[in-house]
């Protein structure tokens, strides 16, 4: 089991700690639903560290990059960053990540901490070809997520940049926290708002204490994976693993909008095929209209107990009091206001197909 740079910072904060993808993470501190609010309505911070870092450089990184993801790296400039998927041969996704563009040939890729070997053996088949440089930096940076509608004021204080600047999947280097050079970006897996801020292993206590220093008069508090997944799935994005494997296709995931077909990239005639065709089943947002909580693999059936569908993710909603989750169903039933039931036991829970994200702010 692989520690963080600031495990031991959570240890002593009394934070319960699991394992997480091959890292022991924390996964609460004072109980989720305080701290999912601490983010919505403040600021908090998150040990993403066990995130994945690629860098990707040299003549070819653009070529490879264009082949191997989804989106189109084309739109990218320096300052700029890209959510993408890595497509699989077979019409499914290795993984979903982040691509930064650095500078020009040069690219810092952010991947799932659970795919990093997977991922890393993935681009590497297909950089035989391309014969980019390529850099597994997982190991070697941390990664804080601040988030919350308060983060840029309680941060303004450790940099000279101008947060309030930096426009949402944009980022800026440069000091920050008395660190000479870190990557701050204005991207998050909340929906609340805020940074993520990547630093060297070694700088990473030094970058955590100044960073609850300035933050203590805005009430900043730390904040663990639980709430992270509760805060992600009120906003509908997606999770590796629940609701996008290496056997749903981008296109029944609602990831039209990253998979452009403006260029080759891996398998892209399947799915451009699949497009075609239509597919059979949807990822679809749903609210219960009962009291219960959907989880992850609990069948989705129709009015008859006929089943449609699965669940991929489901919680009660902090923010929202109510039972919500994502999951697939087949196509009929993934309109806006369609009438669901989630198997909950041997109850059928009334459900309605929703539009996110589930939270309004």
């Amino acid at each position: 089991m692989k520690n963080t740079a600031l495990t031991s910072v959570h240890e002593s904060l009394g934070a319960k700690m699991v394992p997480f993808a091959g890292y022991n993470m924390p996964v609460s501190y004072q109980g989720i639903n305080a701290e999912h609010d601490t983010v919505r309505n403040g600021v908090g911070v998150f040990d993403v560290s066990h995130m994945g870092e690629f860098l990707v450089e040299g003549p070819t990184a653009f070529d490879l990059l264009q082949k191997v993801t989804s989106n189109e790296v084309a739109n990218l400039k320096p300052g700029k960053a890209q959510y993408s998927c890595f497509p699989n041969e077979t019409g499914g996704i290795v993984d979903d990540l982040i691509v930064y563009m650095l500078a020009p040939e040069k690219y810092l890729l952010v991947v799932n901490a659970s795919n990093i070997d997977k991922d890393w053996a993935h681009i590497n088949t297909y950089n035989e070809t391309y014969k980019a440089q390529l850099r597994n930096l997982s190991d070697d940076y941390s990664l804080l997520a601040i988030q919350g509608p308060k983060a840029v004021e309680a941060m303004q204080s450790l940099t000279d940049i101008s947060l309030a600047d930096i426009p949402f999947y944009h980022f800026e280097v440069g000091p920050f926290a008395g660190i000479e050079q870190v990557i701050i970006s204005a991207t998050g897996y909340t929906g609340s708002g805020g940074f993520e801020i990547y630093c060297k292993n070694e700088e990473a206590a030094q970058l955590w204490d100044k960073v609850f220093e300035a933050g203590a008069s805005y009430g900043i508090k730390p904040v663990g994976l639980a709430a992270r997944d509760t805060l992600r799935l009120e906003m509908g994005y997606c999770l590796y693993g629940n609701d996008i494997n290496d056997q749903t296709s981008p296109l029944e995931a609602g990831l039209g909008w990253i998979t452009k077909f403006s260029k080759d990239f891996v398998n892209a005639s399947g799915l451009a095929a699949q497009k075609e065709a239509g597919v059979q089943r949807k990822l679809v947002a749903f609210a219960l209209e009962e009291r219960g909580i959907p989880r992850h693999d609990y069948p989705i059936v129709d009015a008859k107990g006929k089943e449609i569908g699965i669940v991929t993710s489901g919680t009660m909603s902090p923010s929202l009091g109510i039972g919500i989750g994502l999951g697939y169903v087949s196509v009929d039933y993934s309109k806006l206001d369609s009438e669901i039931f989630i198997q909950v036991r041997k109850k059928a829970l009334k459900a309605s197909v929703v539009k996110l994200p589930f939270y309004k702010g």
